[in-house]
C-alpha cells in the first residue's frame, strides 16, 4: 500500500467531480480505501433512526469520503493547488513541501 500525500488537518481543494474548486479541511483519512472526508465536500443526505446521539432522528447531512486521487494540497503562500515534495532536514526529519513556492506544509 502507498503511501497518502494528505494527512489529517491539511487544507484541500477538489479537483475533479461535483464539488470541484471546493476547499476544505481533511477531518478523516480513510488509508486503506484511498479516500479522505472533507469537511463541507460531497455532503450526502442520510436517514437516522433516533438514538442516543440523534435523538430526533430524520435525515442528516453528513460528508461522504472522497477518493484522494480528486484532492490537492493548498500551497500555503499562494492558495492555489499544489503538488508536494518530500525532502530530508538537517536532523533527519522528513517535511513536506509544496511544489509550487518551496515552502513548507505543516
Amino acid at each position: 500500500m502507498n503511501k497518502l500525500h494528505i494527512k489529517k488537518n491539511d487544507t484541500v481543494i477538489v479537483l475533479a467531480g461535483e464539488d470541484k474548486g471546493k476547499t476544505g479541511k481533511v477531518l478523516k483519512v480513510l488509508v486503506e480505501k484511498q479516500r479522505a472526508i472533507v469537511e463541507g465536500v460531497n455532503m450526502v443526505s442520510k436517514n437516522m433512526k433516533p438514538s442516543a446521539k440523534y435523538p430526533q432522528g430524520g435525515i442528516i447531512k453528513m460528508e461522504a469520503p472522497i477518493h484522494i486521487s480528486n484532492l490537492s494540497l493548498i500551497d500555503p503562500k499562494s492558495g492555489k493547488a499544489t503538488r508536494i515534495a518530500i525532502k530530508r532536514t538537517e536532523d533527519g526529519k522528513k517535511v513536506r513541501i509544496a511544489k509550487k513556492s518551496g515552502e513548507e506544509i505543516k
